[in-house]
């Protein structure tokens, strides 16, 4: 069956870096996109970034020009390298693929940017 599974969260400094990592299974991963979403409580879940099955990427106005989606085929891996963390990036961070019209989604992981 589907299964994405994130690491990498933490606590970090403002200004700091953090690289999560979505590892996928059960499912043919060069053949799909995937992408990061992210939540706070109280708030809906928002698309962070995108990755298509050709590596075109795109990202919320937000987080433009600091975090960077990409993709390993040979691993099944997605990540988010996130730089320049802001206060306002703590949320869970989710990744998540689209298969036959069916959205699969990780457990998340808990990102905290705080001094």
């Amino acid at each position: 069956q589907v299964q994405l599974v994130e690491s990498g969260g933490g606590l970090v400094q403002p200004g700091g870096s953090l690289r999560l990592s979505c590892a996928a299974s059960g499912f043919t991963f060069n053949n799909y996109g995937m992408s990061w979403h992210r939540q706070v409580p109280g708030k809906e879940r928002e698309l962070v970034a995108s990755i298509t099955r050709a590596a075109i990427t795109n990202y919320a106005d937000s987080v433009k020009d600091r975090f960077t989606i990409s993709r390993d085929n040979a691993k099944n891996m997605v990540y988010l390298q996130m730089n320049s963390l802001k206060p306002e990036d703590t949320a869970v961070y989710y990744c998540k693929t689209r298969l036959l019209w069916t959205d699969y989604w990780g457990q998340g992981t808990q990102v905290t940017v705080s001094s």
